[in-house]
């Protein structure tokens, strides 16, 4: 084998691990391949029932590994699980990925923050009855400052006013704002702060989450309500806002901090059926998520949503964010569960003669492309009529078989990097809206948000109608 080339470096150790965990399991053995908090690596060999074949060449073995990994190397870089206490809580880890790459390594990565990112799972239904989970969209940019606030708004006022139960929750906890937008000055006692901090103490019971809005839908079955991040707080007393969001992200023995954001969804779900006086729960449920790599960005992205509309504008910081978003959900083996449910939202998109709008949403869509191209079975040259859609499975006869490659092409509209285009209005920026009644009504905002509606409002719509979520009448 060759030597690493040194200094080893934090992104090169990854590599040289993987590489050195491979030498191992063509010999036969299982492998599970940690990474701690610092980015040292260690791996754990599965020698149950073949403890005399790896003693011997567990110093060949610790050699290599720390040759190759140098500074990355952990204090004890290789272990043998039958000379571990506790091994099988390692070798079973549900935390454990499996290598993209089809080799037979699982890899655990410790992190301080943002670890949810490589968990992808469905939204848990919870102890509701079924048929009856609300329909979860997230809106997430990696920028702030993209409009995607002012866009939850507009989208829940439209699903209101079809009838829907629509609930927005405000998950941009460091910067709260889609429940003065939606709420004005009319805002629940308490808010999602205030439920991770009680809940973590066994006192969630009694809280006032959610509050239904002044709006009136144009449809008379539609409801639109809000649980805010901060709540208005009790007369009387001061609402340590601060002190509390210092406190949320803690995980508790037995409740990750995932686990806790979504049970506080979920009671605000919980909330709009006991306290409204229809009795419903939320058809569709968006999600305002706090923008970046952060721990509710990955939460919400990759455990709590249905859906989720990544905005974004036409630079380069957008793209290099969302690139090594991309890259990060590929290598941890997440591109396929995660891909189908991803939407790029271009915000701010300019039309005058100088900055012509269809010419915007071009060089968007091939940078969106590029981006997302990693997590795509492959790149598929072809024509958008001569490619499977994502839902239709490459079956044979019997009507089973492995499903076709995604592989979308770059003009393929349904693909998670085609383009829902939000229109820029310089009405848009600065508006008050706790101060500006019927901002929603105006003919720029109408105009901003045409294509946007057009686009996403069927995308809920259909998935409520696939899964029976509807309730009542429409």
């Amino acid at each position: 084998m060759t030597s690493s080339p040194y200094p080893v470096r934090f992104d090169t150790a990854r590599q040289y691990a993987f590489e050195a965990a491979h030498s191992v399991t063509a010999q036969g053995f299982g492998v599970v391949l940690v990474r701690d908090v610092l980015g040292r690596f260690s791996l754990v060999v599965d020698d149950s029932g073949r403890q005399q074949e790896a003693a011997p060449l567990h110093g060949t073995w610790q050699a290599e590994f720390t040759r190759r990994l140098g500074p990355y190397a952990a204090d004890q870089p290789v272990l043998l699980a039958s000379q571990m206490f506790s091994a099988g809580a390692v070798l079973n880890s549900p935390r454990a990925v499996t290598d993209p790459g089809g080799a037979p390594i699982r890899f655990i990565d410790n992190t301080v923050v943002g670890e949810d990112w490589a968990r992808v799972t469905a939204p848990d239904p919870g102890p509701v009855r079924a048929g009856s989970r609300a329909h979860r969209t997230a809106l997430y940019g990696f920028k702030g400052g993209v409009g995607r606030t002012t866009a939850t708004a507009v989208l829940a006022r439209r699903l209101a006013d079809r009838g829907h139960c629509v609930l927005v929750v405000d998950l941009d906890l460091e910067s709260p704002g889609a429940g003065p937008l939606l709420a004005g000055r009319d805002l629940s006692a308490h808010g999602i702060v205030d439920h991770l901090v009680e809940a973590a103490v066994d006192n969630a019971r009694g809280l006032e989450l959610v509050t239904r809005t002044a709006y009136e839908p144009r449809h008379r079955y539609g409801e639109l309500w809000v649980a805010p991040a901060r709540g208005r707080g009790t007369p009387g007393m001061a609402y340590t806002y601060v002190d509390k969001l210092n406190r949320v992200y803690s995980d508790l023995p037995g409740t990750p901090f995932a686990a806790r954001l979504d049970h506080a969804v979920r009671a605000c779900e919980d909330a709009v059926e006991r306290d409204g006086d229809t009795g419903r729960r939320p058809d569709v449920v968006l999600l305002d998520s706090r923008a970046g790599i952060h721990d509710i960005a990955a939460v919400t992205i990759s455990q709590l949503c249905d859906v989720a509309l990544l905005f974004g504008a036409d630079n380069t910081q957008t793209w290099a964010g969302y690139g090594d978003l991309f890259a990060a959900w590929q290598s941890l083996g997440q591109a396929r569960r995660i891909r189908e449910r991803l939407r790029m939202v271009a915000s701010m998109v300019p039309d005058s003669v100088h900055f012509p709008m269809q010419g915007y949403l071009d060089s968007f869509r091939s940078h969106a492309f590029e981006a997302c191209s990693v997590l795509y079975d492959e790149i598929a040259p072809t024509e958008p009529a001569e490619v499977a859609a994502p839902d239709a499975p490459d079956t044979d006869s019997t009507g089973a078989g492995p499903e076709a490659p995604f592989a979308p092409t770059l003009h393929d509209d349904w693909a998670p990097h085609a383009p829902v285009p939000i229109l820029f209005d310089q009405g848009l920026v600065g508006m008050d809206s706790v101060n500006a009644p019927d901002w929603w009504d105006r003919a720029f905002v109408e105009a901003a948000y045409r294509d946007f509606l057009a686009t996403v409002t069927p995308l809920i719509e259909d998935a409520l109608a696939s899964n029976g979520d509807r309730e009542g009448t429409r």
